[in-house]
């Protein structure tokens, strides 16, 4: 049997111009799914479909994601691409209200101690690291896990970096573990999430999307629901997609590395965006006192101007 590698790629329709659009690299860091997964997925499916901008390039529709979106988390639950990928809507919801999320087996944590925590870390352990990560806390205080738990994870490996105890692919390796276990400290909170809609990502020219990871987490326990985008989204595509969601607040987080632009690049994102829409920005380059966003210094002030827009939107 032919791979769908081989098979003859589906024709394009011209891009029509009144809807906004997003390359596959982007559809694929707005959903989290992988580009070759989403590839495969359209020449084995026709869905995601693409259209030939006038340019030549191929482009996604921002309305579809969503609907992959919804497919992943069918897919995390243990179902399998040919169910979910070609059902229609009603279908793939029925899915999602019967099939039960997959319980995470979690080892019991152990107690936060520096020198084994860089110590796994340089030996990529991955195993001994999510057990240090762990902690009953993220069952009780989201906000109070990151402040007890992860911050200060960050803290002692940045230092060993510094040090030169470790490399640029052990913090990678670590970064990664750890946005691994604040996604699934989010999952529980976004079944039952039903606040308003924000938008989070970095500025471009941020490589690292923890910030964002973090921020995803208080937003979720406060009831918000959240569209996570990542990293090196172009400004003009985080307000197209907030335009396009509905959504009514747009969180960036602006590290040291993006502080030089980060002035110019919240003036530029809150200009495209509707007022309606808020915008709030956090991180250790975060500018101040741009007409029309809140600045948050840190993670307790976001979570209660998230506090505060959910309880204003429920009043409505």
């Amino acid at each position: 049997m032919a791979s769908p590698r081989s098979r003859p790629t589906p024709p394009e329709a011209p891009a029509p111009s009144d809807k906004a659009y997003v390359s596959i690299g982007g559809l694929s860091r707005a959903t989290g799914v992988p580009v070759e997964t989403l590839r495969t997925w359209e020449l084995r499916y026709g869905f995601p479909k693409s259209v030939r901008k006038p340019s030549g390039h191929r482009q996604f529709e921002l309305a579809q994601v969503e609907r992959i979106r919804r497919m992943a988390q069918a897919l995390e639950r243990g179902l399998r691409a040919g169910e979910v990928v070609p059902a229609t809507d009603a279908v793939l919801e029925s899915l999602l209200a019967t099939v039960p999320v997959k319980p995470v087996a979690r080892n019991r944590a152990l107690p936060f101690d520096a020198p084994s925590l860089v110590e796994a870390v340089r030996r990529f352990d991955a195993d001994r690291l999510m057990r240090s990560l762990y902690s009953d806390l993220v069952h009780e205080d989201p906000l109070a896990y990151i402040e007890t738990r992860i911050s200060p994870c960050l803290e002692v490996i940045g230092t060993a970096w510094e040090a030169g105890e470790l490399d640029i692919a052990h913090e990678h390796f670590a970064s990664e573990r750890i946005s691994d276990v604040l996604r699934g400290a989010r999952l529980r909170f976004e079944e039952t999430a039903s606040g308003p809609l924000a938008v989070l990502a970095t500025l471009p020219g941020e490589a690292h999307g923890l910030g964002v990871q973090m921020a995803a987490l208080v937003l979720s326990a406060r009831g918000l629901r959240v569209l996570s985008l990542g990293t090196e989204v172009p400004i003009t595509e985080i307000a197209a997609l907030a335009e396009l969601t509905g959504a009514l607040a747009v969180g960036i987080s602006a590290s040291v590395v993006t502080r030089k632009h980060a002035a110019s690049a919240i003036t530029k994102l809150r200009s495209e965006l509707s007022r309606k829409i808020q915008l709030v920005v956090g991180g250790g380059g975060a500018p101040r006192g741009i007409k029309g966003t809140t600045a948050c210094s840190d993670l307790r002030e976001l979570d209660a101007w998230a506090e505060n827009l959910n309880r204003t939107h429920r009043s409505h």
